[in-house]
């Protein structure tokens, strides 16, 4: 069974979260969190959204993120997830695997 469409608007924020692979806790380690904050400037950089809050969990990341068009958030995220997932196989290729899918999203509304 197919992922419903999301109903996203313009103008709104959405909160994200992402989560490690097997819910492993590979993000206790500043220089993970570092490759967050990295991948996070050149999505900015490339996407040009807004980020109203970050919060680096060991095991889990939250977003809270305007993007600057709606059709734009699956995008940023696809790109996130892809390049903290390429840094982390190139330093761990074992361990630091991350799950691209696994990211949810909720109406910035719902949860002010």
């Amino acid at each position: 069974m197919t992922r419903q469409k999301r109903n996203l608007s313009a103008g709104f924020s959405y909160h994200i979260t992402t989560r490690c692979n097997n819910r492993e806790f590979n993000l206790a380690r500043r220089e993970c969190r570092e490759v967050f904050l990295y991948a996070i400037k050149k999505g900015l950089d490339k996407y040009g959204f807004k980020l109203y809050a970050l919060c680096i969990m060991s095991n889990h990341v939250h977003y809270l993120i305007e993007p600057a068009t709606p059709e734009d958030l699956p995008k940023i995220m696809h790109f996130l997830n892809w390049y903290t997932a390429m840094c982390f196989n190139r330093c761990n290729p074992e361990r630091s695997r991350r799950d691209a899918q696994s990211h949810r999203t909720l109406l910035g509304g719902e949860i002010l």
